[in-house]
């Protein structure tokens, strides 16, 4: 990609849009670990996970869809959830066993993507069921973190944290699971190598 043509779509609101999302993640981590505040932290997480679908939006709404969104969306979103899982594994915010089965999805999600493009298959396409698991979980982390505040009810905040984060992170590896089996398919079906678009959207 020339460096002109990848100065012209940075200078897209999709675009903008995402790297501000990116810009966050520093901001994240100090205000869990500089500020300590679990609040702040919580709140600005779970701002982040309900705009996932923003940038996405405004690039078919605006008719700016461009191959460096295409790219810079999906690592966007696999930056922060790593961000905020493993800070909140370091701060103790979140329970061992469900942060590292979260991390180890999201980590073989990558390997396996990084291993299809290597061999030139594709991008296997957004299953809705990896999606919807992905999207859940970046509730319960807020949660969990809002659990952990001085705050009124921060006790229910935890329990809200476990009824909404086990059932999405089931959803999130029975996704992987789909993914496991499309990759597979895609290896068996193809005859060659062949030039592929990046995807859209995290899966």
């Amino acid at each position: 990609m020339a460096a002109e043509s990848l100065r012209r779509q940075l200078w897209t609101i999709p675009n903008l849009v995402t790297v501000l999302r990116l810009g966050c993640i520093p901001l994240f981590c100090w205000l869990l670990f500089g500020f300590d505040s679990r609040l702040a932290a919580g709140v600005l997480l779970g701002a982040l996970g309900a705009t996932d679908f923003v940038d996405g939006y405004l690039a078919r709404r605006l008719d700016q869809a461009t191959e460096l969104g295409a790219i810079l969306d999906p690592v966007t979103d696999r930056c922060m959830f790593f961000a905020a899982v493993i800070s909140m594994l370091v701060s103790g915010d979140v329970a061992l066993w469900f942060g590292i089965t979260a991390l180890v999805r999201e980590f073989g999600l990558s390997a396996g993507t990084l291993a299809l493009a290597s061999r030139r298959v594709g991008w296997l396409g957004v299953n809705a069921w990896g999606k919807a698991g992905s999207f859940g979980l970046m509730f319960a982390f807020p949660m969990f973190l809002l659990g952990q505040a001085d705050i009124p009810g921060a006790n229910g905040w935890t329990i809200a944290g476990w009824v909404w984060g086990i059932p999405s992170l089931a959803i999130a590896w029975y996704g992987a699971y789909l993914y496991v089996l499309a990759g597979r398919a895609a290896l068996n079906a193809s005859p060659g190598p062949a030039a592929a678009a990046p995807p859209t959207e995290d899966s």
